[in-house]
């Protein structure tokens, strides 16, 4: 299945942050960010989870709610959480079902090494479950400006 602009975008239930499930059907109604990271608690991904977190009341008043997705463990989701203070949905995926359905499970290369990773994405999904925007192959820098921005505009 390819994830694409105008089509539903894949529903999931996973174990979150905090305990109990996040399904994207359960938040119809509301506009829904989606966004995979590769690593809680690395650099990259940490930025990125703050730069959200700091943002939310703006994403709130867009009627907008984030969910934060890794193949990291429930309980390694706690700590990053705690660590950094993070208050919207973290849900692991460590099966990889919804990382793979969002075509986010790719190949990467470091070094000349060729591994299957998460790619840094971001979907936003409409009231309607329908994907209005993505972004493959983020870079941190300025991007939840810009998802911000397509929250507000959606």
């Amino acid at each position: 299945m390819s994830v694409e602009v105008g089509k539903s975008a894949p529903d999931f239930t996973l174990p979150k942050a905090g305990g109990g499930e996040v399904s994207l059907s359960g938040l119809r109604g509301r506009k829904v960010i989606v966004f995979f990271y590769p690593k809680a608690d690395t650099p990259g991904c940490t930025k990125e989870s703050c730069g959200f977190n700091a943002a939310l009341p703006d994403f709130t008043d867009a009627n907008a709610a984030i969910i934060g997705i890794s193949k990291d463990p429930v309980k390694k989701l706690d700590k990053f959480a705690d660590k950094y203070g993070l208050t919207f949905t973290l849900a692991s995926d460590e099966a990889g079902g919804t990382v793979e359905a969002y075509g986010s499970w790719i190949e990467k290369s470091m070094y000349g090494r060729k591994y299957m990773g998460i790619d840094r994405s971001t979907f936003l999904i409409d009231e309607q479950g329908k994907v209005a925007a993505l972004w493959r192959r983020v870079k941190v820098p300025g991007h939840v400006e810009e998802v911000l921005k397509a929250a507000q505009s959606a």
